[in-house]
C-alpha cells in the first residue's frame, strides 16, 4: 500500500487547513487510518484513528474537539480536518495504515504496517 499526504502549509493561529491522504495497491476499505505528527525535536505522536468501517473515531487528547478524521472508502483517501490551530501543532503530519484492527482495539493504529511520507504543517502565531 502507498500512501500519499497532502494538503499541509503555512498558517495563522486560528486558521483551518484539511490534509488529505490518498491510498492505492491495496484494499483501503479493510484498512484502520490514523494520523500522527512529529514536530522538531519530539519523537512521533498518535493525532487520530478511524475504523475501516468510519463510525469509530479516536483522537489524542490534544486535538480533541478541533481536529476531525473521515475517510471517503470510494476515494481511496482520508482526511484530517484541523480547525482552531495552535502554534504547538506545528509539525509534519504523517498517515498510516494498518488492517486487522478491530474496533475494540483502534490504537494498534500505533504500530501500522503502511507509512506515507509526511506533510509539514507550520503554525505561526
Amino acid at each position: 500500500v502507498q500512501l500519499q499526504a497532502s494538503g499541509g502549509g503555512l498558517v495563522q493561529a486560528g486558521a483551518s487547513l484539511r490534509l488529505s491522504c490518498a491510498a492505492s495497491g491495496g484494499t483501503f476499505r479493510s484498512y484502520a487510518m490514523g494520523w500522527f505528527r512529529q514536530a522538531p525535536g519530539k519523537e512521533r505522536e498518535f493525532v487520530a484513528v478511524i475504523h475501516r468501517s468510519s463510525d469509530i473515531t479516536l483522537y489524542a487528547d490534544s486535538v480533541k474537539g478541533r481536529f476531525t478524521i473521515s475517510r471517503d472508502n470510494a476515494k481511496n483517501t482520508v482526511y484530517l480536518q484541523m480547525n482552531s490551530l495552535k502554534p504547538e501543532d506545528t509539525a509534519v503530519y504523517y498517515c498510516a495504515a494498518r488492517g486487522g484492527v478491530i474496533a475494540s482495539n483502534l490504537l494498534s493504529i500505533k504500530s501500522p504496517h503502511y507509512w506515507g511520507q509526511g506533510t509539514q504543517v507550520t503554525v505561526s502565531s
